[in-house]
C-alpha cells in the first residue's frame, strides 16, 4: 500500500512513525503518530511509515493491515512505500557484520535465569554484568551476541524532555544485538532503518526514551548521523498504566476520527478550539498543521487519557 502526501516537502527533514503490529492502534499510538507527523509536515518535511515487525513472535496476524486502514481513515498520508522490518534482514546482517569485523561484538551464553540477580537498569531491564565479555565460560556456547559498549557517556538535547545524559556502559552494560532465537534486536534494526531512510527527526513516546542512548551508541559505531529526538508524554489509563495491548487499551479503529485527533491535540498541549471536531476531519488537519508547536508539548501528562483506557 502506498499513500503519497501533497505539497512541497523539504528533502532534509524526514520523520517517521513506526508502530509494532501487536494489536490495533489505541489512543497512545495516535498521540505518537500525530506528533511525529505534524512535527515534520508543519515544516514541509517528509513523513515515513515503518511497520516494526522485527520481533516476529509478538506480531499479531492482521494487525499491520488494521494499522494501515486506521491511519488512512484518520487522514494520515505518508511518503513512499511502507517499510517492513521483516523484509530488511540483509541490511541488519550487513550492519552486524561491520560491528563484528570491528571487534565490537561478543558471544554470550548467559540465560535470563542466570542474570536474575543482576542490578536493574533504569528502564527495568537487567544490567549485563559482563560475564562473557572476555570469552565464553568453558563448555558453554553463545546463545546471543552482545555489543561491546565503549566507555563514556551519551548526552543529547531532547525536544520535549530536555537534556538527557546516560553512561550506557555503566547503567546498562553490553546489550544484545542478535537474540538467542536468531532475530536481530530492536536496538540494531531501528538504527539501521532510520539511517538508511534518511530520518533526521525521531518523535515518539517517552516510554522509548531509555532506548535512545543505546541507539546513539550504535549509530556512532556504525558511522551514522544521530537524528534529533523528541519524546512525547505517554498516555495512561485511570490506574496510571501506559495505554497498551497489555493494559487493554481501547482500539480507536471504529471511533470518530476527528474527535480522537482533537483529543490527541489537546493531550499534546496544542489547545485546539472548542467545536473543532464538529468542523470535520479536513478542518482538524488544517488547524493542526497551521498551529503545531513542539514547545507547547508537556513533558508529561498529569491527567490520564482515561476515556481511551
Amino acid at each position: 500500500m502506498k499513500n503519497k502526501s501533497s505539497g512541497v516537502a523539504s528533502a532534509a527533514l524526514v520523520g517517521r512513525f513506526a508502530p509494532s503490529p501487536t494489536g490495533p492502534l489505541h489512543f497512545g499510538s495516535m498521540v505518537a503518530a500525530l506528533g511525529s507527523c505534524l512535527s515534520v509536515r508543519a515544516r514541509g518535511g517528509r513523513w515515513l511509515l515503518r511497520i516494526e515487525d522485527v520481533d516476529a513472535p509478538r506480531s499479531v496476524p492482521g494487525a499491520a493491515d488494521g494499522i494501515l486502514r486506521t491511519l488512512e481513515a484518520y487522514g494520515f498520508a505518508w511518503d513512499g512505500e511502507v517499510i517492513w522490518q521483516t523484509r530488511r534482514t540483509a541490511a541488519y546482517q550487513a550492519a552486524f557484520a561491520r560491528l563484528e569485523a570491528a571487534g565490537m561484538l561478543f558471544g554470550c551464553a548467559c540465560t535470563r535465569r542466570e542474570m536474575a540477580d543482576s542490578s536493574l537498569a533504569r528502564d527495568g531491564t537487567r544490567r549485563y554484568p559482563g560475564t562473557c565479555r572476555a570469552g565464553l565460560p568453558v563448555g558453554r556456547e553463545a546463545r546471543a551476541w552482545r555489543l561491546r559498549v565503549p566507555a563514556g557517556g551519551v548526552r543529547f538535547e531532547d525536544g520535549v524532555q530536555g537534556l538527557i545524559e546516560e553512561d550506557v556502559a555503566a547503567d546498562v552494560g553490553d546489550f544484545v544485538l542478535l537474540r538467542a532465537d536468531g532475530l536481530f534486536a530492536y536496538q540494531l534494526a531501528v538504527v539501521v532503518d532510520d539511517a538508511e531512510a534518511g530520518v533526521s527527526e525521531v518523535v515518539r513516546g517517552a516510554d522509548l526514551l531509555d532506548s535512545t542512548a543505546r541507539q546513539i551508541v550504535v549509530q556512532r559505531l556504525l558511522g551514522y548521523p544521530t537524528p534529533a529526538y523528541a519524546h512525547l508524554p505517554v498516555a495512561t489509563n485511570a490506574a496510571g498504566e501506559k495505554l497498551s495491548k497489555q493494559t487493554l487499551a481501547r482500539s480507536i479503529e471504529n471511533q470518530e476520527p476527528a474527535g480522537v485527533l482533537v483529543d490527541a491535540l489537546d493531550f499534546l498541549g496544542q489547545g485546539p478550539p472548542g467545536g473543532l471536531a464538529e468542523s470535520g476531519l479536513a478542518a482538524v488537519w488544517q488547524w493542526a498543521l497551521a498551529n503545531w508547536s513542539m514547545q507547547r508539548v508537556p513533558r508529561q501528562r498529569l491527567a490520564p487519557a482515561s476515556a481511551y483506557g
